[in-house]
């Protein structure tokens, strides 16, 4: 073998282990599970789950919670409004505040809570007073994927959803 046949094939060997190298970067940003666009895993698949509004004293103002599941591309809550109440809020509540926010995440495969303590929906300006059985229905908003109405029953004011 002479000292040329032995260095072009080092450059075809270093030519074949960069290009494979660049090639399976390719395909590595081409798998990515999560791009710029906020399309992580397509389009997301939402699914409403332990809906709940504790009975409100004399038909005043009431709080709401539910679970928005996510299996596929991540979404926001961009609002909730409802055919029975004047207005339905989104609020977040800390150790020492509450705040309104107007958008909430829904995360690609994951789960958008609220609950007591946390997040929760404010209910203002009910149609009716609402009785324990009542379904209020609720029309959510999502950036993406449209609205949703789902039925939330009115429970007793200690209900918790998984407890008999």
């Amino acid at each position: 073998m002479t000292a040329g046949t032995g260095r072009f094939r080092r450059t075809a060997l270093l030519g074949a282990v960069v290009a494979t190298a660049l090639g399976g970067g390719a395909i590595l940003v081409a798998c990515g599970t999560d791009g710029q666009d906020g399309a992580a895993g397509g389009p997301a698949r939402l699914s409403v789950a332990d809906s709940y509004i504790p009975l409100p004293p004399a038909g005043g103002m009431a709080a709401g919670y539910l679970t928005v599941r996510n299996d596929g591309g991540r979404d926001q809550l961009v609002g909730v409004s409802s055919p029975g109440a004047e207005s339905v809020t989104m609020h977040r509540s800390t150790p020492s505040s509450m705040e309104q926010v107007t958008s909430l995440d829904v995360p690609a495969h994951g789960a958008l809570q609220f609950s007591r303590g946390g997040t929760h929906l404010m209910i203002m300006g009910w149609q009716k007073a609402p009785v324990l059985g009542d379904e209020l229905e609720l029309d959510l908003t999502f950036a993406k994927s449209g609205t949703i109405a789902v039925k939330v029953p009115v429970k007793e004011l200690t209900y918790r959803p998984g407890q008999s």
